[in-house]
């Protein structure tokens, strides 16, 4: 076996097709975009790339047949905060394989100062290609999640790695009504005529991103590890939505005319995906318009949900479920709703999403391998 640094047109292609190999056989499986994985490559494209490096490798077989991939990354390399990395993790079933993956990944890393390597995970941000999946083999995979076979899970642990948290999403029809709390939460919200509840048809992206700035810097700013937005980023994250953003499932609650609460879906877009077959080219461009114009989607994705510290608890979540009931459950065609995944660590969020009579559709693993192996493992903390 050999391995290959990936930094030349026909080794990309490799990187790119071996997917296409090992999951030949798997109806369930829709690839990620090759576009989407090139950006997290391109320094252009990825900030991580400013404080950050990366490297991949394909793996070949004495027959020079692409049987393994991986990525491997380090950020903040400057930093005593650095982390590491690996992820974009293909491999056929064969432990000596993927081992010599990992530790061709652990010898780059380990020049880099760093003390572990947590994977499989994305060079970037956290709601794409992050996890590896233990269960819930027999659906499609969600835009952006990643989707593996169950060998793989034997192919890190075998290797060292260990579970540093569990990522669920949770998954809810949406033709069960919803709790009688929540119903009683909206009367009660609702009878102040302060109080509206809409979604973002007829706002500019502009205003849907101040008003999300101004709910998220609220909401989550206040805490520490989490840093104010500005407007750029905000403005930047809207566009970055406009291409595929339903108006209709984009909830803001306001008070005195502010917004102090947002319930952001989009549509899955892996049911259109799924036709484009791995490349956003001009053929895949047009399905997706294609599909886009049917409304193919029916199931909507929750990506995220927050509410003004200075409104929590008093009731404003469950009053913008129940108006989603009534304006997106009875007016749109989404069958079912998924939430993007949360941690184990967040048992508060947890809470909320079975209030809401949900369910775990599918569980990831993000394992950690200690370089030294001496040194305790611990894993991440429960946020309390």
């Amino acid at each position: 076996m050999k391995i290959i640094e990936v930094n030349s047109p026909k080794s990309i292609k490799s990187f790119h097709q071996l997917p296409y190999t090992i999951y030949k056989n798997d109806k369930n499986w829709i690839p990620h975009l090759k576009q989407d994985i090139e950006k997290v490559f391109n320094p252009k494209q990825n900030k991580a790339h400013a404080k950050g490096s990366i490297v991949r490798w394909i793996l070949k077989d004495d027959k020079k047949q692409t049987i393994g991939r991986v990525a491997a990354f380090v950020s903040n390399k400057k930093s005593k905060d650095k982390n590491a990395g690996v992820g974009f993790f293909e491999c056929i079933d064969d432990i000596t394989a993927s081992n010599l993956l990992f530790d061709t990944a652990k010898k780059w890393l380990s020049k880099h100062d760093v003390k572990h390597m947590d994977g499989p995970i994305n060079f970037g941000e956290k709601n794409m290609f992050w996890g590896l999946l233990t269960e819930n083999f027999t659906d499609p995979n969600s835009y952006g999640m990643n989707y593996n076979p169950p060998y793989y899970q034997n192919l890190f642990e075998s290797y060292g790695f260990k579970m540093y948290y569990k990522q669920f999403m949770y998954k809810r029809d949406m033709s069960i009504p919803i709790q009688e709390v929540f119903v009683k939460k909206h009367e009660k919200v609702m009878q102040n005529p302060d109080y509206r509840i809409d979604n973002v048809e007829g706002l500019t992206l502009n205003e849907i991103a101040n008003n999300f700035r101004e709910v998220y810097n609220s909401a989550w700013a206040v805490h520490s590890g989490f840093k104010p937005m500005n407007e750029r980023t905000a403005r930047k994250m809207m566009q970055n939505l406009k291409p595929i953003y339903d108006p209709k499932i984009m909830v803001f609650v306001y008070h005195q005319n502010k917004p102090i609460a947002f319930y952001i879906n989009i549509p899955e877009l892996n049911e259109i995906f799924k036709y484009v077959n791995g490349n956003l080219n001009w053929l895949g461009k047009l399905k997706f318009l294609y599909h886009k114009w049917r409304s193919t989607p029916q199931t909507m994705v929750g990506i995220v949900f927050g509410v003004d510290k200075n409104f929590q608890g008093k009731g404003v979540e469950g009053a913008m479920i129940k108006w989603s009931e009534a304006n997106i459950v009875h007016k749109t065609k989404y069958k079912q709703t998924v939430l993007a995944w949360i941690g184990d660590f967040n048992p508060k969020m947890l809470h909320v999403c079975e209030s809401l009579g949900a369910n775990i559709y599918r569980t990831f693993y993000t394992y950690r391998f200690l370089f030294d192996k001496n040194e305790k493992f611990e894993r991440l903390p429960i946020i309390k």
